[in-house]
């Protein structure tokens, strides 16, 4: 193990470039991070909010529109297509841009088209809705890749000894967005009508515009020569790439096809479909601080905790069906505890792959900077969208032709394959460097047999 991955909480920059004041002032937040923190509050609460009212009766409207299945899932996945490619080119230039800028326009945007999306039931049935509701899903994805590829490398930049402390602190109010969306965009669909809830939640996000702008610090950078296709072409980054995008698959898989399922399975109203949500949310958000404590405190641990919630998250998909091959019949008190395993599997493999990404551009050279936070911020939420974009089109197909049950067990597959992948490359990597270590020090060795040797005589 390399000396910065001994240093527990400051294993993610380089020892020549801490400053030793640095670590002593660490327990104490400034009024800096603590108006980051407040800002990414903010970006993460509003952004998950506007985007988890869909699921609850967005598939039922848009299969009144004329949208079968498959292009339900098409326009959940057409958000995370363009946002796969806006944060690649965002995370690239931050710099050249500028992170408060990119953080607060990207909310505007984000506002202005939420509202957008609730004139959509005005538009004629057909393939002029879903045109229509695909134009809007991309331009929101270009707002949200601005704030959140920004949110990241300002957090990483305020907080460069414990990221993944902080990211798992803060995905309580991701977790809070999930959780409130999903019964607040029921209860005002079904109070209201399909226009009050997109309207209403956009107008907080722009109301959140003017105060971020005012509270949220700016950090300048140089821009560095590094660049994507070096940083993703490290092997142990390419391996982390694929656990992001099949946890991101896995989730995103339950947008349009979770509803769908327990509306006809159980019978719920649509003000209560939002409530089994509540399960998944609610464990990933309560989990994920102390998850990033541990990855954090414990950097050895990560690895760990990458294969194992990978394989859990695997066993949870074929249970939440469940595979028809189990022959179990699917009840919603077994249903909704799967969901709560699904949320603290995630946790479990998501929180660490931040840092294990910064930990490794380091090793490799890379410059410390807010250009680097930029690329692996970008190059993180790039491969969540492809993962998102995936998992919603695969999703909607599977469902459409197999049904939930089998289309679940499938989904899995991903995540069993890269915990697979990423437990038989640490092990690998264990192996060589204790071989390495060994074959470099045969004279050490030497020196101390011949010195228990002489001890003895």
């Amino acid at each position: 193990m390399s000396n910065r991955e001994a240093d527990g909480a400051g294993s993610e920059r380089p020892p020549d470039g801490m400053p030793e004041a640095l670590g002593e002032e660490s327990r104490r937040l400034t009024r800096e991070q603590l108006y980051t923190m407040a800002a990414t509050a903010s970006i993460n609460f509003s952004s998950m909010i506007c985007y988890s009212i869909l699921g609850p009766f967005f598939p039922s409207e848009a299969e009144k529109k004329g949208a079968s299945n498959t292009f339900v899932g098409l326009i959940f996945g057409c958000f995370a297509l363009v946002n796969f490619l806006t944060s690649l080119i965002l995370g690239n230039y931050l710099t050249h841009i500028g992170a408060k800028f990119m953080f607060v326009s990207g909310m505007f945007v984000s506002g202005c088209v939420t509202i957008l999306f609730g004139m959509l039931d005005k538009v004629p049935s057909g393939p002029m809705f879903i045109g229509l509701c695909f134009l809007v899903r991309a331009m929101d994805a270009v707002g949200f890749a601005a704030a959140m590829t920004a949110s990241f490398s300002i957090l990483a930049k305020a907080f460069p000894n414990n990221i993944a402390t902080v990211l798992g602190s803060l995905e309580i109010f991701t977790g809070l967005g999930l959780v409130l969306g999903p019964p607040l965009g029921g209860f005002l669909y079904q109070s209201f009508g399909y226009e009050v809830p997109f309207i209403t939640l956009g107008c907080v996000v722009l109301v959140l515009v003017p105060v971020n702008m005012c509270i949220l610090p700016k950090y300048d950078s140089i821009p560095s020569k590094d660049s994507f296709w070096k940083l993703i072409l490290l092997p142990k980054v390419l391996l982390l790439c694929l656990t992001i995008f099949s946890l991101s698959a896995c989730l995103g898989f339950l947008d349009p096809t979770m509803s769908l399922f327990i509306l006809k399975k159980f019978k719920l109203p649509a003000g209560y479909v939002g409530l089994v949500f509540l399960g998944l949310a609610l464990s990933y958000s309560l989990s994920s601080p102390l998850l990033g404590l541990i990855s954090d405190k414990r950097p050895n641990l990560r690895k760990w905790l990458l294969v194992s919630g990978g394989l859990m998250t695997a066993l949870c998909f074929f249970m939440l069906g469940p595979a028809p091959v189990l022959h179990i019949e699917s009840q919603l008190w077994m249903f909704v505890l799967v969901l709560v395993l699904i949320g603290f599997s995630l946790g479990m493999s998501a929180i660490p792959v931040f840092p294990e990404i910064l930990h490794c551009a380091y090793e490799n050279g890379f410059e410390e900077g807010l250009s680097l936070l930029g690329l692996v911020s970008g190059l993180f939420n790039a491969m969540w969208s492809l993962g998102a974009f995936a998992g919603p089109t695969l999703g909607g197909f599977l469902n459409e032709k197999l049904g939930f049950e089998w289309a679940s067990a499938i989904q899995g597959g991903w995540a069993l394959l890269t915990g697979l992948a990423t437990g038989v490359f640490y092990i690998t990597e264990a192996t060589r460097r204790s071989s390495s270590s060994s074959l470099h020090n045969p004279s050490g060795n030497n020196e101390e047999r011949t010195h228990l040797m002489g001890s003895d005589t």
